[in-house]
C-alpha cells in the first residue's frame, strides 16, 4: 500500500482526524450514514462501466459505494487534501486489489487530463472552500469531466436549530452553518456547466447540486 504523507498547500480546510471521522459523522447523520452514500450513489446515476471521481473523499465510504455501483468494467478514483484521510480510505481496501484509487489531491488542481470522467462527486465539502476556490473547483470538476458527464454534489443547509448549528460548527467547521447550496448554481453557471439545479433531499438540512459538462 502506498503512502503519502505530503500535506498539499490549500487555503481550504481540512480535515484531519481521520481517526474519529467515520464516528462523528455517523453522529451528526444519526446512524444514516451508509443511507446518505447510497442516496448519493443513486442520485448521481452512476452507472456500470462509469469512471467516477470522488473529490473530497474523506476515509472513502461514498467512493467505495460508488465504485460498487460502477463494476468492475469502472473506473473510480478518491482524492482528499488529508493524507490521514488517504490512508484511512486505502485501508477500507484490505490491501485487495480494487479498481478504487486514493490518493491526496485539491479540488482546484485535479491532478487528472481533460475529458475523463462520466461523473464528478463531491460530498458535505465545497463549504470548507472559500469562494474563489470553490469557482475553482467546479471549473476544475468541468475540466476532467466528460462532454456528457456530470458533477452531483451535497452539502449541508444552514440549520435554524441553535443547538444543530453549534454542533455542527465545533464538529466540522463553522462554515457548515453559513453554506447554502443555492449559492453554488451561479458559481458552476460561471465555470460552464449547463442545466444546473439543485434542490432538496431526503435528508434533513442536505441539499443536492447537479450540472451537465455540455448537454
Amino acid at each position: 500500500m502506498k503512502s503519502d504523507h505530503t500535506h498539499p498547500q490549500t487555503r481550504g480546510d481540512t480535515i484531519h482526524w481521520a481517526r474519529w471521522y467515520d464516528l462523528l459523522t455517523t453522529a451528526v447523520l444519526l446512524g444514516k450514514e451508509r443511507a446518505l452514500r447510497e442516496m448519493m450513489v443513486e442520485m448521481a446515476a452512476i452507472k456500470p462501466g462509469d469512471t467516477v471521481l470522488d473529490v473530497g473523499c474523506g476515509t472513502g465510504n461514498l467512493t467505495l459505494a460508488a465504485h460498487a455501483q460502477a463494476g468492475e468494467a469502472g473506473e473510480v478514483h478518491g482524492i482528499d487534501a488529508a493524507p490521514e484521510m488517504v490512508e484511512a480510505a486505502r485501508s477500507k481496501t484490505g490491501g485487495s486489489e480494487t479498481a478504487v484509487d486514493f490518493q491526496v489531491g485539491l479540488i482546484e488542481e485535479l491532478p487528472f487530463p481533460d475529458d475523463y470522467f462520466d461523473v464528478v462527486l463531491s460530498s458535505l465539502m465545497i463549504h470548507h472552500l472559500p469562494d474563489d476556490l470553490k469557482r475553482d473547483g467546479f471549473a476544475e470538476s468541468r475540466r476532467v469531466l466528460k462532454p456528457d458527464g456530470h458533477l452531483f454534489s451535497i452539502d449541508f443547509e444552514p440549520p435554524t436549530n441553535p443547538l444543530v448549528r453549534h454542533l455542527l460548527a465545533f464538529a466540522f467547521s463553522p462554515g457548515m452553518t453559513e453554506v447554502d447550496v443555492r449559492e453554488y448554481v451561479s458559481m458552476m453557471k460561471e465555470a460552464g456547466f449547463k442545466q444546473v439545479e439543485t434542490g432538496k433531499t431526503n435528508f434533513r438540512y442536505v441539499s443536492f447540486v447537479r450540472g451537465n459538462k455540455d448537454n
